[in-house]
């Protein structure tokens, strides 16, 4: 949620637009840790998991340590570059991470059922696996067919059809789609 009085995103909010190069470096880290899970047989990972993907969707990169990780130091250590995308599907996609890592986390921890929390794991190992190596987001697939069939209003991503043309448009700017400039003057 935004703020009323500063026009500033409040702290439990997501950032719209979000740089693509963090999610896909995020969502390597996820995979890896979903593999050492299932690999070294250590289930209690799925408790950082379900952490970091209920952060991430509180609070953006705030609060997650594996998404500070990659904004402090994993980006601008390689420079990887700043490519926005919108952020309502980003989100969204993580909350499906949550259901993900929160039903392994449940089986294994809770019920002892080791075999199902990792087949679990592996649908997020393939979601995420697809983010961080081709840059395919199947959740942000999955909201957009949401919104084409009406069950998401498209009210909650008015940028999304066109994100694109308005990172163009602001780019022609010298601004960034949040209305930052391209450079920083720091």
């Amino acid at each position: 949620m935004a703020s009323v009085t500063s026009g500033e995103p409040g702290f439990f909010s997501f950032p719209h637009p979000i740089n693509a190069s963090v999610a896909r470096a995020v969502a390597a880290g996820v995979v890896i840790m979903a593999v050492a899970t299932i690999v070294f047989d250590q289930p209690w990972i799925t408790l950082l998991l379900s952490y970091g993907f209920i952060a991430r969707v509180a609070a953006g990169p705030r609060l997650s340590p594996l998404a500070l990780i990659v904004t402090k130091f994993i980006v601008p250590k390689f420079g990887l570059p700043y490519r926005p995308v919108a952020g309502p599907p980003k989100r969204f996609a993580a909350s499906i991470g949550i259901v993900f890592s929160v039903t392994a986390a449940v089986l294994s921890l809770g019920f002892g059922l080791n075999g199902a929390a990792y087949i679990v794991l592996g649908g997020l190992i393939a979601a995420a696996g697809l983010e961080s190596i081709f840059g395919y987001c199947l959740g942000c697939q999955v909201f957009g067919f949401l919104i084409n069939w009406g069950i998401i209003p498209e009210s909650v991503c008015e940028d999304c059809a066109n994100f694109e043309q308005r990172a163009k448009r602001m780019a022609a700017r010298g601004l960034r789609p949040d209305g930052s400039p391209l450079v920083d003057t720091e």
